[in-house]
């Protein structure tokens, strides 16, 4: 799940530890795939590919899994599937938005269990366009703040990240913790993560994700219920990627964490 708060943090380290039972790897090959057949199995000339295999790589897929995504979607490989993207717009409890980004090769099933997973955790599907117009799509980079520097740790400070990425096209650097996310215009994520790259900065992802431009306090008893349901969401094959505006103050965070 995606958003502005530490939560989002929070989840993509959870992820990326537990794997999702290899759904999070699933993800990732059909993203390198999707973008393999639309711009080309070059990473030099497929910026969007050059992302997907990062952040696959980031997240410990396997190399070989990687190469042979890139040639079914490439078409090098027979046995590529034909993915369709289809966004669903959910409210769910306490009146949270909920963006749901399937990538799928059947949308009659996708849609059910989209449906069937939000009723089923006290969301409703929403009128389109009722809950995109809350969300604005922006580039958004995650750079880790303890890198290896010349085979040793270093810290990234916010100074050098902005220095860094200011002239690119950064519009700003939120601090969350272990990481900083640095946000920009969809247009200009290429620029950015190049500009970090020029400066020997490493990042772990660099994606166009839809941000809200309002978020929604919760307590503890809300936050239980939309987790519910965004765990339930992002457990699905066909749904790629959850975006939310739900902001989950620091302290409901700590009672949540305590008790994980």
């Amino acid at each position: 799940m995606s958003g502005h708060s530490k939560w989002a943090t929070t989840k993509h380290k959870k992820a990326a530890v537990d794997a999702k039972r290899g759904k999070l790897f699933a993800k990732l090959i059909k993203n390198i795939e999707v973008a393999a057949r639309q711009g080309g199995g070059d990473l030099s000339g497929n910026p969007t590919l050059f992302d997907a295999v990062q952040k696959a790589k980031k997240s410990s897929v396997p190399n070989d899994n990687i190469d042979r995504a890139v040639k079914r979607g490439s078409g090098a490989e027979a046995g590529g599937a034909e993915y369709s993207t289809i966004m669903y717009e959910v409210y769910g409890p306490a009146g949270v938005a909920f963006l749901v980004e399937c990538l799928t090769d059947n949308k009659n099933r996708a849609a059910m269990e989209v449906r069937t997973a939000v009723t089923r955790n006290g969301g409703t599907l929403a009128d389109p366009g009722s809950v995109s117009r809350l969300f604005t799509r922006k580039g958004v980079i995650v750079v880790p703040k303890m890198q290896e520097k010349d085979g040793a740790p270093a810290e990234v400070s916010e100074d050098m990240v902005l220095e860094a990425t200011l002239d690119a096209g950064a519009e700003d650097v939120n601090d969350h913790d272990e990481s900083f996310q640095v946000i920009s215009e969809a247009t200009d994520i290429v620029d950015v993560r190049q500009s970090l790259q020029t400066a020997a900065i490493d990042y772990d992802s660099a994606d166009v994700e839809f941000v809200p431009s309002m978020e929604i306090p919760v307590d503890k008893d809300a936050a239980v219920k939309v987790l519910k349901l965004a765990d339930a969401l992002e457990d699905l094959d066909d749904v790629q990627n959850v975006f939310t505006n739900v902001d989950i103050p620091d302290d409901v965070l700590a009672q949540l964490d305590a008790e994980d």
